[in-house]
């Protein structure tokens, strides 16, 4: 078989290339249809193969990375941790609940008891036994506020925990029918008593082990032979995987082209479309729940100004971003975290329009001195996040608003910048269900409130959400909270950001999963080489 006809079935494999556009493109090649019938026939029967090494070129990596998952918060640590640490569940595709340290899980009719069942024979990478009690110190440790958790919104509405045999038991002061996707959260991985004896040691359940870290470098794994998933033909296929701290979008794009990785995170949308036409690439683009931001801190001055964050909600053209910045590849934002393919959206939510007469009369309210504005970025912050804070600076000043841009080095960023400075870009990747969401990272007590969003009115409406059963009247309060979030938050979102990935051909298995990158950073888990 020719080079190019590898690749060609390989897409088919991989579901972006049709039956009948393989014929189409064999046929130029000079196949007949009974041999392209034929090859099509394997291609539907072929079986994962077992070996060989697959290489991630991955943006969101700094110096400063850690392997614990209490302290995730860009794509890197993701990518990694995934592979020697599992949660109790595992989102699907679709949207449903895989069970991994738990085998299965049920609540009680009022949703304030949840029984989780640990999976049996299951192991540590170190040779321990998983106990229900692990379970327990892994809710524990994430639940302390010392440990600065991204979990802490999450599991902060535990009431009581505990372990009943091969039962682990959580009683929740509220009721949440949403509790087992809130436990798929990346953050709470299980770790060995909790991770309080060494939360960085990478020692968890998943497919494979952490043989090398350098931090803003990259990660070597080796796949352990005790996995309780399944052998090498069943899952985690690849003898070892590496992971490639590439935080510059052409480095990225060349390594993936030279064939130095096999897959990467963040393709930029302006080169998406030309990168698909090689013959030895596919370009993923997954709609979901991510979304591209500009965040500010309603507590600090000047964003304390209610007038001043209309000004700047009205100053943003989302059409502008979307068409340049996401060449097409997401869709406009409304300031709120929210959108269609979120469980119980409401779509009657006015959409805030692009409106310079209104962004300069709220300016002009907010009394507001004069000085610059400060707005820092990254190339880090999201894939063309510079120049969307160049966009917003131009539409700001023709508004009369003195928008300054600082930009900050991507190393760091997201230790010195995100969450700290009051004003900044940023990103997130979105949450199964709008109670993660909100819980996340605008519940008061959340330490990931990178607004300083604090509404003991808006908090009441979440506990009373996760309450109600009748899907109606949750609708209900979640539009409720989506509004006050629009009308007096400290959100800005100017676009709902496809998945946009890069493969090489011959990577069969891939499927796009709406809950992230590279199959929710499963990629390493379920594809294979062919």
């Amino acid at each position: 078989m020719s080079q190019d006809l590898k690749h060609l079935s390989a897409r088919v494999a991989a579901g972006t290339l049709t039956r009948r556009e393989f014929m189409t493109k064999a046929a130029a090649l000079g196949v007949t249809a009974a041999v392209a019938t034929s090859m099509l026939a394997d291609v539907a029967h072929a079986a994962p193969v077992a070996g060989g090494t697959f290489k991630m070129g991955v943006q969101g990596g700094e110096s400063t990375n850690t392997q614990d998952p209490a302290a995730w918060a860009s794509d890197v640590p993701l990518a990694g941790g995934f592979l020697w640490g599992e949660p109790l569940v595992e989102l699907n595709p679709d949207g449903s609940l895989k069970g991994q340290v738990a085998e299965s899980w049920e609540g009680s009719d009022d949703a304030t008891v949840w029984r989780f069942k640990l999976r049996q024979g299951i192991k540590f990478s170190n040779g321990a036994d998983v106990t229900t009690d692990d379970i327990m110190q892994t809710m524990a440790r994430h639940s302390n506020e010392d440990s600065k958790s991204g979990a802490l919104g999450i599991v902060q509405g535990i009431k009581s925990m505990r372990t009943d045999g091969d039962v682990f038991e959580v009683t929740l002061a509220v009721g949440n029918a949403d509790l087992p996707y809130l436990m798929a959260d990346y953050h709470l991985i299980i770790q060995p008593n909790g991770g309080f004896d060494d939360p960085a040691a990478a020692i968890g359940t998943g497919p494979y082990t952490l043989e090398s870290d350098e931090p803003g470098v990259r990660m070597v794994f080796k796949r352990r032979p005790d996995y309780w998933g399944g052998d090498q033909t069943e899952v985690a296929h690849y003898d070892s995987v590496e992971i490639i701290v590439l935080n510059d979008a052409t480095a990225r794009t060349a390594a993936l082209q030279s064939g130095q990785v096999d897959a990467i995170n963040r393709v930029e949308p302006k080169i998406a479309k030309l990168l698909d036409r090689a013959p030895t690439i596919n370009v993923q683009s997954t709609q979901g729940r991510g979304h591209y931001v500009f965040i500010a801190h309603v507590d600090t001055a000047p964003f304390d100004s209610l007038e001043l964050r209309l000004a700047l909600k009205h100053a943003l053209n989302r059409q502008e971003m979307v068409d340049k910045i996401l060449q097409g590849y997401g869709s406009i934002g409304n300031d709120i975290p929210i959108n269609a393919a979120y469980p119980l959206f409401d779509e009657t939510i006015a959409q805030r329009e692009f409106d310079l007469e209104k962004a300069a009369e709220h300016y002009k309210k907010s009394g507001h001195d004069g000085s610059p504005i400060i707005l820092r970025t990254a190339d880090g912050a999201f894939p063309g996040a510079v120049d969307a804070a160049a966009l917003f600076q131009q539409s700001c000043q023709a508004a009369g608003i003195p928008l300054e841009i600082k930009r900050e080095p991507n190393d760091g960023y997201w230790s010195e910048v995100w969450n700290v400075q009051p004003f900044c870009c940023s990103y997130w990747g979105g949450r199964p269900v709008q109670d993660q969401m909100y819980t996340t990272a605008y519940l008061s007590t959340a330490d990931w409130n990178d607004t300083r969003w604090k509404r003991p009115e808006f908090d009441e409406m979440l506990l009373e959400a996760r309450a109600e059963i009748d899907e109606g009247k949750r609708k209900e309060i979640y539009s409720q909270m989506g509004r006050m979030l629009n009308e007096e938050g400290g959100l800005m979102v100017p676009m709902f950001n496809d998945f946009v990935d890069a493969i090489s051909a011959n990577i069969q298995g891939w499927e796009p999963n709406p809950n992230g990158p590279q199959m929710y950073w499963k990629s390493a888990k379920y594809t294979w080489k062919a």
